[in-house]
C-alpha cells in the first residue's frame, strides 16, 4: 500500500468498504450524522483496514468504532449485495491517485430496541432511530437509501 503525501502520513484508503444498516426487529434504522458533512446522514460505512480483512470483520469493526455497538449484541448478516459507485470528490484525496470508484459490501446488523449508541465524535455528531422508509428518505447517499429500502427482505 502506498502512503499518501507527507502532509498526511496515513495510508490511502482501500477502495473496498462496507455499509452496515443497523436496525431493530421493528425495522427502525440507526442513522448517524457525519462530523465533516453536517447535511450527510448515513448508516455505518468504512473501508477495509487491510486488503485481506474479511468484509464481515470490517463490518463488525466499523459498527463498533462508529456507534459503540458490538456485533455480538445483535445478528450481523451479509446481504450478499455490492454497490460500485464514484467516490465523492470531497473525499477523493483519501484514495491513491487515479482511484475514482469504490466497491461497497452491504450488511445488516439487527439489534434489540433500546441498544445504546456511543458515537465517535471525530466522525459523527448526532444519531437518530427512524422507521425504515423515513431513514431511507433522510440518507444523503443513494446507495445507502436503496439498501435501507431493501431491509424488509432481509429481516427474518
Amino acid at each position: 500500500m502506498r502512503l499518501s503525501p507527507v502532509s498526511d502520513p496515513r495510508p490511502f484508503k482501500i477502495p473496498e468498504s462496507v455499509l452496515v444498516v443497523i436496525h431493530t426487529p421493528a425495522l427502525d434504522v440507526l442513522l448517524i450524522q457525519r462530523a465533516d458533512a453536517p447535511d450527510f446522514w448515513q448508516s455505518v460505512t468504512g473501508a477495509k483496514d487491510f486488503i485481506d480483512e474479511p468484509f464481515e470483520a470490517t463490518a463488525a469493526r466499523e459498527a463498533f468504532e462508529e456507534t459503540g455497538i458490538g456485533a455480538q449484541h445483535g445478528v450481523l448478516t451479509d446481504w450478499q449485495l455490492e454497490n460500485i459507485y464514484d467516490i465523492y470528490p470531497r473525499w477523493a484525496h483519501r484514495y491513491a491517485p487515479g482511484v475514482t470508484r469504490n466497491t461497497e459490501h452491504v450488511f445488516g446488523l439487527c439489534v434489540p430496541e433500546g441498544t445504546p449508541v456511543t458515537l465517535n465524535p471525530r466522525e459523527h455528531t448526532a444519531y437518530c432511530w427512524l422507521p425504515w422508509r423515513e431513514a431511507a428518505d433522510k440518507c444523503y447517499s443513494p446507495s445507502n437509501a436503496e439498501a435501507i429500502l431493501l431491509l424488509p427482505q432481509f429481516v427474518r
